[in-house]
């Protein structure tokens, strides 16, 4: 364009459309039609037109940033449904910052914190524990729950945790076993309590017993897990197949289990509930219910972001479907 800068008049003249309709379609693509919707893309590309994102975020009063809070970082299940987040936010010039509420005392004054600091345009919330009374903040910015949360009108992307439970003991009952146990998550975490919910349903339909000396109570961590190991080995009708509400605690319970001189699934079989990376190279390989993590991500990243442009969000599908994945850590009752 002669050495001046390309402005969005070059565009419009390019494609044949108005400033505004360049606009729209830079912003919200899926409200233009198609055929306008490529003549405009061809005529950035041809002119090199590049959009001014601080510019068009001041005049917006935008931040250009979302907020992912989630409790314990260190954890591998939540890496690849950031890494979905991020594709989709890039893509749109967003940037993405990450939190962890479980850093400091009191997590829903954190959240509070977020939402009244103006550091992001919305926020996604991946801890199940935190209070919906903690979102009861004037002017706050979008809120999307990537995961069951307690305020039901609250938009989110969630997984069916007891239909997980579910696959989990239909699979051990098919082996044979009838003493299938259950290592919990924490007592307030609404994801725990789904499982454990469909794990009691699960067990009612097929007729099996569900006692609470069956449950043993866990954190979502490794040790956690290797605590449940020494439990059940000590429980006099100890079961002969555990479904464990992550498998970062199925991982710790499997190591114990060696060092007590156990081991799966000879002794008692195991199934976890993520399918984080490490799974399929323990030995033995753990069977378990995957969810489709990068998936999660980029819905909860479209969600907010049409949220944040003043949609409803009403043609995202919120359910993701869960797998049993089945490996080399159940077997039938010996």
């Amino acid at each position: 364009m002669n050495g001046r800068p390309v402005t969005i008049q070059d565009v419009a003249r390019e494609a044949g459309v108005s400033t505004a309709t360049v606009s729209r379609t830079l912003s919200k693509p899926s409200v233009v039609a198609k055929p306008t919707r490529q003549a405009v893309l061809r005529a950035v590309q041809k002119t090199g037109y590049q959009v001014n994102h601080l510019a068009r975020n001041l005049r917006r009063q935008r931040t250009g940033s979302v907020i992912a809070l989630a409790p314990n970082l260190a954890n591998p299940f939540f890496s690849q449904i950031l890494a979905g987040m991020s594709a989709v936010l890039s893509a749109r010039n967003y940037g993405l910052l990450i939190a962890d509420t479980q850093m400091g005392p009191d997590p829903d004054e954190r959240l509070r914190r977020y939402l009244a600091s103006g550091m992001a345009d919305g926020l996604v919330l991946f801890d199940g524990g935190l209070s919906p009374a903690a979102l009861d903040v004037p002017g706050r910015p979008p809120v999307v729950a990537a995961c069951e949360w307690l305020a039901a009108d609250l938009p989110s992307i969630r997984v069916d945790n007891a239909h997980g439970a579910a696959l989990a003991v239909d699979h051990l009952a098919g082996l044979g076993h009838r003493r299938i146990g259950h290592v919990t998550g924490p007592r307030t975490n609404v994801l725990a309590r789904a499982r454990k919910a469909g794990w009691r349903e699960a067990m009612a339909r097929r007729g099996l017993p569900a006692p609470d000396a069956w449950l043993f109570e866990g954190d979502f961590s490794m040790d956690s897990g290797a605590l449940a190991a020494e439990r059940w080995a000590a429980a006099p009708d100890r079961p002969t197949a555990l479904f464990f509400a992550s498998d970062e605690m199925a991982v710790g319970f499997l190591g114990a289990l060696r060092r007590i001189g156990a081991q799966a699934p000879r002794d008692v079989s195991v199934v976890g509930f993520d399918n984080i990376e490490v799974c399929a190279h323990l030995s033995p390989a753990l069977t378990t219910i995957r969810q489709p993590r990068t998936l999660i991500g980029e819905r909860a990243a479209f969600l907010l972001l049409e949220l944040i442009a003043g949609g409803t969000g009403e043609g995202i599908e919120g359910l993701v479907e869960v797998e049993l994945v089945v490996r080399d850590s159940t077997a039938p009752p010996v």
